[in-house]
Formats: structure tokens, C-alpha cells, sequence
């Protein structure tokens, strides 16, 4: 990465800043990094925001019971490329949670490319992500700017599942198709992260703007997968084997997930890393020898089929109300009515989030024996369920997914790709981010593997 431009003699330089981190899920960031702070590569943070009062009160919130380390607070507005610039000079790496990112994090982007300092955010909005990689991709390679966004529950147990499950198909077995299927849970009431709501309806509003901009680009590599494109299928499942009802689920992940797969088609041996030695070539390219395509999609799933419809009231309510104007504020005005109660204006309480949990399931379909494929026999015959589980998915999982990236990226940022605007898993699969996962809470299991019943 090229080195900073002080914008100033004697300005601090610090390892990390956190935008946005008075924010719903900014604090439980906060909170995060000082676990880690004071230790290598972790010496220095900032918080940085719009309102210092604010931000003192987060850092006490973080800090409680012991008494707020000595942090700078940082103030920046995103409609002042100047003040961003000043800030992105200031830092090695960007950790941004100020959302929705359609509406404000362009510019965060921007000045993060222009000074060639890193940036991961915890986006979950496939037009931003898109939008970012067609106008700064070639740039942030070039100033060896590393743009990674989607570095929380959106989508990295979604990349790091896949592939943890495309590694079990070992020798001549071939994955297929692998479907994740979602299940939320909690011993108090579910209340989800208001922003990601927010983001959802925006992502109605603005789906046909994202369509044209995949008209406007070239069409991506698509991997080669063996056997045939995955049925259709019901609108509601009952998948007996994780006892789930499920629906799908129009998230980010499966789109995150296919850009990943389209760069890794493109690069085998997936992407160098800036300055990496002779043995993390070896290493990179043996991780990415043993992941193999599948078709891949999400699913949202309950215990009951009264769950799977409340999903689908939910689903509706935003799919047709997002489209006008007046739809988006009756949505955005009244979030617990049109959620059914999911999500609501103040967020959840402390309670409420350390009683939640997710399981993630990942059920692939696929082939003992890659030859069955080339003999024409296209059914798959054999089944691998594994599971990627943790904490609470806003507050406690995207916190602790963000930070154990951002510690990747200041500890190992030789082994990571110069500079782009790319998906977590290329960049980070072949890194030891599982390992550090598992070892804060996020468990990844082999549930079964068996021969699929004709």
C-alpha cells in the first residue's frame, strides 16, 4: 500500500478510525475494538462522527464499567470532501457504519480510494457495492486501496459458509448446488437492526437503477459447475432434516457470493497479495485448489409455518410499498407495524440482544464422483450439511466479524490483494479469518454426509 500523505507536519496517525460509531451497531463496534486495543497490530483507534457529544457518551457506553481509555474523538460530515480527506490521512484503515450506504457512503469511499487507505464497511446493499466497484475499482488498484464492504453477518458467514462446505466434497466429489438456510433465534422477542429495514426498502426502490447498472458492464466469468442448474422448486419448504420451514430469502449474500466465484473464476489461484513470500503463494494457491463452485442461494427459515408467513408479510409489505415515495415513508415511519414487530425505531435492548442467536445451514447437493457427471448422470447422489452458528447477528456477530477482518488487514496486509473494490471471501478466504471466528464465538461444524436417497 503507498503511504499516507499527512495532511499536516505532526498530525497523529492511527491504525484505525470507526465512522459512524455512535450509531445502533457503531457502538457495539466500539465496544469490540476495545477488547483488542493496546495489542498488536491494534496501538491506536479514533472514533470519528458528526456529533463529539455523542461519540463521548458511546466510548463511556463501550468503556463501562472501567473508566474510557484516552481515544481521540474525530469529527467529519460526509458532505465535506475536505474534512473526509483530512480523516482518510490520517488512518491506515477506515471502518465505516454510517448506513444506509446508498445515501452516505460514496464519499467515504471516495477519499478512501484518493489517499490510498483501506477501508471495510458493513454493508449489506448490492447496488452500493456494485456502484463502488464500477467507478472506483480501477482507481483503488491503483493507489493500492483495499475497499472491502459486506465484512459482517452481511456476508461473510455466507462466504466463509460456502466454501467451508464446498471444502468437505473431497477427491472426485463435486458440489453441486448448496442452499443456506437462516434461522434466527431467541429466548426473549426478536428486534432486528433498524438500518438494515431501512436498507431493505431503499434496495426496492432502487432495483431498477442496479439493473441497469449490470446492463451498462461487462458480463462477468461464470464458474463451471458440474451437473445441472438447480430446480426451481416450492415457495415454501419444509427441510425435514433441520427441521425448518423456509422461504427465500432476497439478501445480499447470494450476490456477494457470486462475485467472489465470478473473481475466483477468473483467478484460479485467486488474487496476489501485495508483497506475499514464496511460501504464502503456496499456501493461497493450495486453499483455493479445494474450494469448488456450487450454485448457491439463501434461505429464511422457522420452526413453524406461521413463522415462514409472517416472513412472507414482511417480504410483501416492502416489495410493494417500497416502490413509491409515499409507500417508503409508511414503511419507514411505521417499522414495527409493516415488520410485524421485527424491527422498531429504538432498536433492541441489551437484553434482547445477548438472547439471540443464529444458525446458518448449509445443505449441499452434489456427486460422489465428478465422472458421474461426464457419463450423463445428472441427479446428485450425495449430501454434506455443515452449520456456521453465533451470537446475535446486527450487534454482537457484525462487531466481531468487522474487527477480526480489520485486524487481518493491519497484521497481514502483505498476504492481501494490492488495492480494488472486492467481496469479502477473495480476499480474505484464504486468510486465517475462520480460525479467529471460531476461536470469538462463531463455531463452524460438519453436521452429515451421506448418499442422497433416488
Amino acid at each position: 500500500m503507498e503511504e499516507n500523505q499527512d495532511p499536516k507536519p505532526n498530525t497523529p496517525h492511527y491504525d484505525l478510525i470507526i465512522l459512524g460509531a455512535s450509531g445502533f451497531t457503531g457502538k457495539y463496534v466500539v465496544k469490540e475494538a476495545l477488547r483488542f486495543l493496546s495489542h498488536p497490530p491494534l496501538r491506536t483507534i479514533a472514533l470519528a462522527g458528526r456529533n463529539p457529544t455523542k461519540l463521548t457518551h458511546t466510548l463511556q457506553w463501550a468503556s463501562h464499567p472501567n473508566s474510557p481509555p484516552p481515544i481521540p474523538i474525530l469529527t467529519f460530515d460526509t458532505s465535506d470532501p475536505r474534512s473526509l480527506l483530512s480523516l482518510c490521512a490520517q488512518t491506515s484503515l477506515v471502518l465505516n457504519c454510517v448506513g444506509p450506504f446508498r445515501l452516505y457512503g460514496e464519499p467515504v469511499v471516495a477519499a478512501c480510494v484518493e489517499t490510498g487507505c483501506d477501508y471495510l464497511d458493513i454493508c449489506g446493499e448490492p447496488e452500493f457495492m456494485e456502484r463502488m466497484e464500477a467507478k472506483y475499482g480501477e482507481k483503488a488498484a491503483e493507489t493500492g486501496s483495499l475497499i472491502v464492504s459486506a465484512c459482517g453477518f452481511d456476508s461473510v458467514p455466507a462466504e466463509l459458509g460456502l466454501m467451508f462446505n464446498s471444502r468437505q466434497w473431497v477427491t472426485r466429489a463435486v458440489p453441486n448446488r448448496v442452499e443456506a438456510y437462516l434461522s434466527l433465534e431467541s429466548e426473549r422477542r426478536m428486534v432486528g437492526n433498524l438500518g438494515t429495514f431501512e436498507s431493505a426498502v431503499l434496495g426496492v426502490a432502487n432495483a431498477d437503477s442496479l439493473q441497469a447498472l449490470r446492463r451498462s458492464r461487462p458480463r462477468r466469468a461464470r464458474p463451471a459447475v458440474p451437473g445441472p442448474a438447480p430446480p426451481k422448486g416450492p415457495l415454501i419448504e419444509h427441510q425435514k432434516k433441520i427441521g425448518l420451514w423456509a422461504v427465500k430469502l432476497p439478501s445480499a449474500d447470494s450476490i456477494v457470493v457470486r462475485r467472489t466465484l465470478a473473481t475466483l473464476t477468473e483467478n484460479p489461484h485467486g488474487l496476489p497479495g501485495v508483497n506475499e513470500g514464496v511460501e504464502q503463494i503456496e499456501k493461497r494457491k493450495a486453499f483455493w485448489s479445494t474450494v469448488k463452485p456450487a450454485h448457491f442461494g439463501v434461505k429464511i427459515g422457522s420452526k413453524s409455518l406461521l413463522g415462514v408467513f409472517r416472513f412472507i408479510t414482511v417480504g410483501m409489505f416492502i416489495g410493494l410499498l417500497g416502490k413509491t415515495g409515499f409507500g417508503r415513508w409508511l414503511l419507514l415511519t411505521f417499522p414495527s407495524f409493516f415488520s410485524v414487530g421485527w424491527f422498531r425505531k429504538k432498536g433492541p435492548s441489551e437484553d434482547e440482544v445477548r438472547s439471540a442467536s443464529f444458525k446458518m445451514w448449509f445443505v449441499g447437493h452434489g456427486f460422489s464422483n465428478s465422472s458421474l457427471v461426464s457419463q450423463g448422470n445428472m441427479k446428485p447422489d450425495m449430501e454434506i450439511i455443515t452449520r456456521v452458528m453465533g451470537p446475535e447477528i446486527g450487534y454482537l456477530t457484525t462487531p466481531i466479524i468487522l474487527l477480526q477482518c480489520a485486524l487481518i488487514v493491519l497484521s497481514q496486509r502483505h498476504n492481501l490483494p494490492k488495492g480494488g473494490v472486492l467481496p469479502p471471501g477473495i480476499v480474505f478466504g484464504p486468510t486465517d479469518l475462520q480460525e479467529r471466528l471460531q476461536e470469538n464465538g462463531i463455531s463452524f461444524d460438519v453436521i452429515s454426509k451421506g448418499a442422497l436417497s433416488s
